[in-house]
């Protein structure tokens, strides 16, 4: 059982949670993931990790299906019955030079621990936060605090710069040597990033998260096709070389899916 300790309204339909985990505390790093069951009668379901302390683990929620419904609807001192982790392979953080971070929407969360190792190795930080609309942007203060440069989009201009994200990232790269993007959202979002990038040989790591049930490898359900090699997001991942993700196959195996879980 883990209790949470903290609910904030990020948004109508996002909200932060602090869980009460120490041993998942001690173990996590950025990049990693846990995989919740809040009841007996409940589907497991993976959620980044967001941050952590010593005792706790932070994760954001956006409702998406009956579960994140559910997790979104608990109250502070309620407890979840199930949560495993630290799940995932942690990023490689190393010195790149600029490293640029691009989020999209409730996924802008996951980036802050990455910004925060990525710019205590001595790397400059700059942040693109996109969404569609400014009442969708999360972690806004957050991600100020661990970057050199925060820069944000909206698709209808409500806050920030109007357009996409990788219409910024065309700009940064035209102005500055870019060592590294970071790229964690929808997978139509990273795959355009990739796109954006692949020509100008940036290398660009994107974190996958497709449908996942045991989180360690067993089940096959997160399978993804990664230079051509079939690969599991759950102990492959969740970060890989974008270059080289077969997104078309990513799209289609998640289309699969679409209902089964509203």
């Amino acid at each position: 059982m883990a209790k949470i300790l903290n609910k904030y309204k990020l948004t109508d339909s996002t909200y932060e949670l602090r869980i009460e985990a120490p041993e998942i505390a001690k173990k996590s790093k950025p990049g990693m993931f846990l995989i919740i069951r809040i009841d007996k009668h409940g589907e497991r379901i993976p959620l980044s990790i967001a941050d952590w302390d010593n005792d706790s683990v932070t994760i954001v929620v956006t409702i998406a299906g009956d579960t994140t419904k559910q997790l979104s609807s608990m109250d502070e001192g309620d407890s979840i019955l199930d949560v495993a982790g630290p799940l995932g392979n942690p990023a490689d953080i190393q010195m790149f030079g600029t490293v640029v971070l691009i989020g999209g929407g409730c996924a802008t969360a996951p980036i802050y621990s990455e910004a925060k190792a990525y710019r205590e190795a001595g790397n400059k930080i700059i942040i693109i936060m996109g969404a569609r609309s400014s009442n969708l942007l999360v972690w806004e203060n957050q991600m100020r605090k661990v970057s050199d440069e925060l820069i944000i989009t909206t698709d209808d201009g409500t806050k920030g710069q109007k357009g996409f994200v990788t219409d910024t990232l065309k700009d940064i790269m035209a102005r500055e040597k870019i060592g590294l993007v970071v790229a964690i959202g929808p997978v139509i979002m990273m795959k355009f990033v990739s796109l954006t990038t692949k020509d100008a040989e940036i290398k660009t790591i994107v974190s996958l998260n497709p449908i996942m049930v045991d989180g360690i490898g067993m089940c096959g359900a997160c399978r993804v096709s990664v230079a051509n090699k079939n690969k599991f997001s759950c102990v492959d991942g969740p970060e890989f070389d974008g270059h080289e993700v077969d997104w078309d196959n990513l799209i289609a195996r998640n289309k699969c899916y679409d209902g089964c879980c509203k």
